[in-house]
């Protein structure tokens, strides 16, 4: 018995990468995978239906169920298709794992308009319209049955949207996008059984590789910490039954290493009972930007006469 036996998946970008780890770890557990790739560049450029055929042969000639799908994410035609087609294909959806991106990196002021869509429209948008699809199947199953679906979704954030990176004005914001939406959506799919979850991997990737050099290449005598077969580990745990309860959590990993991470919170406070004045708000500036140990905190920059 496998971990997803009689279980239907939806991996997006999964030809390369981390989306094929996830891929091939679901259907090694018994899922049924629909592994969706439009095989562009890493850019988004042009498209390819050899990377995610050639992940569908792998799973085949290993005895598994498998079937491709070159549609982009970020068209809500494409998206509704791939839903369809999981359950065409298999009856039904269980599985959503979100992982299609590309890359357009340039600093805020030399970014172009075409720059900026383009990655919005894959990861953000291309995230939602997945999720939106495959909620209308959830909804509509469990309004049915009168029964919770047991579906689950796993997004794909980045460090780069939670904590920010320079040249990446674009992807930092989809990122911190999605963030924001796996907490949305699980708490609008909560009632139909459905869990969501985002990750925030580190691993070598066509993405990471140009980036990273030769800071992601396998030490000696050391696992391979950046191999992504680490992030689908943790991704296909939080698909499973195993996640039972968890739910609109945002999850680091890399090998060796998994956090939770915690969204924006009250870190200071400052109050008056008074309405605010540009010199009221002054008089407060050491309360509110002090850290609890009464230093200030290094992303504040100091005021002039410091």
């Amino acid at each position: 018995m496998g971990l997803f036996d009689r279980r239907v998946a939806i991996v997006t970008g999964a030809g390369r990468g981390i989306g094929r780890a996830e891929a091939l770890l679901l259907a090694s557990e018994g899922a049924s995978v629909v592994v969706n790739d439009l095989g562009g560049g890493a850019a988004g450029d042009g498209a390819d239906q050899s990377p995610a055929q050639q992940v569908v042969d792998e799973i085949t000639g290993a005895g598994g169920k498998a079937v491709a799908n070159f549609g982009s994410v970020s068209s809500f035609t494409d998206a509704e298709a791939l839903v369809q087609q999981a359950v065409d294909a298999y009856g039904q959806l269980d599985i959503l794992i979100n992982n299609a991106g590309i890359l357009r990196d340039a600093m805020s002021f030399s970014m172009t308009e075409d720059e900026w869509d383009a990655v919005i429209d894959v990861h953000l948008k291309g995230h939602f319209a997945t999720t939106h699809f495959a909620g209308i199947h959830w909804r509509a199953r469990s309004k049915e049955s009168g029964e919770p679906v047991n579906g689950a979704i796993v997004n794909t954030a980045s460090e780069s949207g939670l904590y920010g990176n320079a040249a990446q004005a674009n992807y930092a914001a989809a990122k911190a996008g999605i963030a924001s939406m796996t907490i949305v959506t699980a708490r609008e799919l909560e009632r139909y059984g459905v869990r969501v979850n985002a990750i925030a991997p580190v691993a070598r990737t066509r993405l990471t590789e140009a980036i990273a050099g030769d800071h992601m290449k396998p030490k000696e005598n050391d696992f391979d910490r950046f191999a992504p077969e680490n992030v689908a580990a943790v991704a296909c745990w939080l698909a499973s039954d195993l996640a039972a309860g968890i739910s609109g959590q945002v999850v680091k990993v890399q090998g060796g290493v998994i956090q939770l991470l915690e969204g924006w919170r009250p870190l200071t406070e400052a109050t008056a009972d008074k309405p605010w004045t540009i010199d009221g708000v002054e008089g407060v500036r050491d309360t509110l930007l002090a850290a609890a140990d009464g230093s200030i905190p290094p992303f504040f920059f100091p005021s002039p006469d410091s």
